[in-house]
């Protein structure tokens, strides 16, 4: 599958420009990870700047700009890393991966200069990795039921009792180091309350593989996303999960909710985005620009400016909590946009014009990054004879803001 890419240079340009009013980027923006392999976790620590991304083949990557550049870390492995967590600040990380019967946890301290291996006491791979509170005190989970936690940063790693064989995908521990969730492999859930010395089983209403969980600000409301359009609420603590409508029948590997219980965003399968602002009442797509499978997804600060990676080092960004095309219930349409009209531009990238379904012999204004109109377009061959860059898209009649198209090479 093509992946789309852009200078760095455009990328700058396209973030750093000033546009005329109205005219700001939109929607999920695609970033130059600079690999090929797939990153399946990305983490900012404690703003919207300085983040991590890991994957395939021992990959890290660093931004310090926001991902206007992803600097390539050496972790000192070769083994799939599948989570990376920077408990405080972003110097001091951690992430954990392996393949069948080789485990590996590496940690730096020094933001990602060097990493060091740590014995984990275990053979089977990791899939998850979280420290709660601070830099010390820490769970690491994976194959076969199996739970590490350290208490020391890492220095050691103690075995604990899952209760299970299923293996355990994503661990959250939402406010403190006693109560925590894992999810896994045929609807598993685990919930503990004295920090991992029991683990109760919880019934989740499903048999499907639950790829994340994530409770958002407490202890009692969460959600846990996985395969076949999966998504389950809990708002007592995980004794009753309920489903809700994903509107979408792709797998569903990571959810965040960034400040509250009730904005949050899941990724997926082909591109897959959703998006909820009632606490998952409903779910509305938006438009990602790619067909590569999202594996990760995270708003650092708030529920605007957010990260999802995925395969083929697919990095997207957006910084308007992803306010382009949606899907509504009376079909795929402009929200947040104010065109005014329900319009949707395909294929979006383009290679050589784009069309407007339902509009084609109505015109449309085209503007590039810096604000200058670039030419007006029947809504049949929008684009035509551009240059490859990102363009916003506006009705000749409206003064309100546009939409984003992009065209590549």
């Amino acid at each position: 599958m093509k992946r789309y890419s852009f200078s760095r240079l455009a990328l700058c340009v396209l973030c750093g420009v000033l546009l005329l009013p109205g005219l700001a980027s939109a929607g999920w923006v695609a970033q130059n990870s600079g690999t090929i392999s797939t990153l399946y976790s990305v983490h900012f620590p404690v703003n919207a700047s300085t983040g991590y991304a890991v994957g395939l083949g021992g990959t890290i990557r660093k931004t310090t700009d926001g991902g206007a550049a992803w600097d390539t870390l050496t972790s000192g492995t070769t083994q799939p890393l599948y989570s990376v967590h920077f408990p405080v600040d972003a110097l001091t990380g951690y992430a954990v991966g392996g393949t069948l019967g080789v485990s590996t946890i590496r940690k730096t301290t020094d933001g990602g200069t060097n990493w060091v291996a740590q014995t984990s006491g275990t053979s089977y791979d990791f899939r998850s990795v979280h420290f709660p509170v601070n830099a010390t005190t820490g769970y690491a989970v994976g194959a076969s039921g199996t739970i590490r936690k350290t208490t020391n940063g890492g220095a050691n790693w103690l075995g604990q009792s899952s209760g299970t064989s299923n293996n355990l995908l994503s661990a959250h521990f939402p406010s403190d180091a006693s109560t925590g969730y894992f999810v896994g492999t045929s609807g598993t859930i685990r919930k503990t309350t004295n920090g991992g010395t029991t683990w109760d089983s919880l019934t989740s209403g499903t048999i499907r593989d639950l790829e994340e969980v994530q409770f958002p600000v407490d202890a009692l409301t969460g959600y846990a996303v996985g395969v076949g359009d999966t998504i389950r609420k809990t708002t007592n603590g995980g004794t009753t999960w309920v489903s809700q409508t994903s509107g979408t029948t792709q797998i569903l590997y990571s959810v965040h909710f960034p400040v509250n219980a009730s904005t949050g965003y899941v990724v997926g399968q082909s591109g897959t985005i959703r998006k909820t602002t009632n606490g998952g009442t409903t779910w509305v797509g938006q438009t990602s620009g790619t067909t590569q499978w999202l594996r990760s997804v995270h708003f650092p600060v708030d529920a605007l400016t957010g990260y999802a990676v995925g395969n083929s080092g697919t990095i997207l960004r957006t910084s308007d909590g992803g306010s382009g095309v949606e899907e509504t219930a009376g079909g795929r349409g402009v929200r947040g946009q104010g065109l005014g009209i329900r319009v949707t531009a395909k294929p979006n990238p383009f290679t050589s014009f784009a069309t407007l379904p339902g509009h084609e012999g109505e015109r449309f204004s085209l503007y590039d990054v810096s604000g200058r109109k670039v030419g007006t377009f029947r809504g049949d061959r929008v684009g035509e004879g551009l240059a490859p860059g990102v363009y916003f898209l506006r009705s000749s009649d409206s003064k309100d803001k546009p939409l984003r198209i992009v065209k590549v090479r």
